[in-house]
């Protein structure tokens, strides 16, 4: 067996886990901040606009759940809070309706705007996005005679997130365009109407958290995985190579122009331990996670970049640390 460097694992085996020798949980371990910030690293694998990859290595699990339910959850956005339905005639009821436009993301940066306060009856430019959404599906006069498609029919037929207007508030023009305000994408289907169907509604957007309602929410997803290890035991070859090879993600081993196996990436190992259900190559692979490297995944849903929003939830982390110091010395 060869000689593993000394790293805190998990060992996947045929059907237990286990840690690894004389390791019994980093929870245990005693905090050593320079042993930390010596082994502390952060790696962006991959990023565009609004996905992000990145490492978390030499942490603790506790700090990468905290920051994985921080952008969850407290990290805020802005959203369609409340719907004044002046008309709906549409086959879909007032309440199902303003739920559907209260999950349309928006563009706006929450940053630039504060929380309304619980006792105030009207928003101000400061806390407050407000829009309208006014449409009427008639039929189209001038489509093909002989065609069915309702896009020839009708006008108006599909309600997308393109018709919701903004309306400024004071001085909000002057300092945000409504491209940055808005929808994040134009083509978000609201509503389908028929002739005689019409919408025409008020709705106000403010600052929230995920934690009240989901609709606040900055991310799409945001999730972590321990980084997974694969080590051959001895060497693989012919059959056995291929037969090894598809016991594993695409990519996870390879084979030389011998047709030796090796580990080509482990990274996205799904560690489903497929090679034990065969004895010829159960023996050959060793299967285990490495317990303080940690796999973000962060999907936005368009305000901010994913980059900036793990940011903020460093920043609001760092906050409530700050907070509970603060507590701890009025209280001694």
């Amino acid at each position: 067996m060869p000689k593993l460097e000394e790293k805190p694992r998990v060992f996947l085996e045929e059907f237990r886990v286990k840690n690894a020798p004389d390791d019994y949980g980093m929870a245990d371990e005693k905090w050593n901040f320079k042993k930390f910030t010596k082994k502390f690293r952060i790696v962006i694998v991959r990023m565009d606009s609004t996905e992000m990859e990145f490492d978390l290595i030499g942490i603790q699990p506790a700090f990468a759940n905290a920051f994985r339910r921080l952008m969850l959850s407290e990290v805020p956005s802005m959203a369609i809070e409340k719907v004044m339905i002046k008309n709906n005639t549409s086959i879909i009821q007032d309440e199902v309706l303003a739920h559907r436009l209260g999950l349309i993301p928006l563009k706006a940066d929450p940053r630039l705007f504060e929380f309304r306060p619980e006792n105030a009856e009207e928003g101000t430019e400061f806390d407050t996005l407000e829009f309208s959404l006014k449409i009427k599906c008639t039929n189209n006069k001038y489509g093909p005679k002989d065609s069915f498609r309702a896009e020839d029919l009708y006008e108006n037929h599909s309600v997308y997130s393109s018709s919701i207007k903004w309306h400024p508030i004071g001085n909000q023009a002057s300092i945000h365009k409504e491209a940055d305000v808005g929808p994040v994408d134009d083509d978000i289907l609201i509503s389908k109407m028929r002739p005689g169907h019409e919408l025409d509604m008020h709705l106000v957007a403010v600052k929230g958290i995920g934690k009240d309602h989901a609709k606040f929410s900055p991310v799409a997803t945001a999730s972590y995985r321990l980084l997974p290890e694969v080590t051959l035991t001895r060497e693989v070859d012919g059959s056995e190579a291929t037969l090894l090879q598809s016991c594993f993600s695409p990519g996870v081993i390879g084979l030389d122009s011998d047709g030796k196996a090796f580990v080509r990436d482990a990274r996205y190992d799904s560690c489903s331990r497929n090679a034990y259900r065969y004895d010829c190559i159960k023996d050959a692979v060793i299967l285990s996670r490495i317990r303080d490297h940690f796999i973000f995944n962060v999907e936005s849903v368009g305000a901010m970049p994913p980059n900036v929003i793990f940011v903020e939830a460093v920043k609001i982390l760092r906050d409530k640390c700050k907070t509970l110091l603060d507590e701890l010395n009025n209280f001694s």
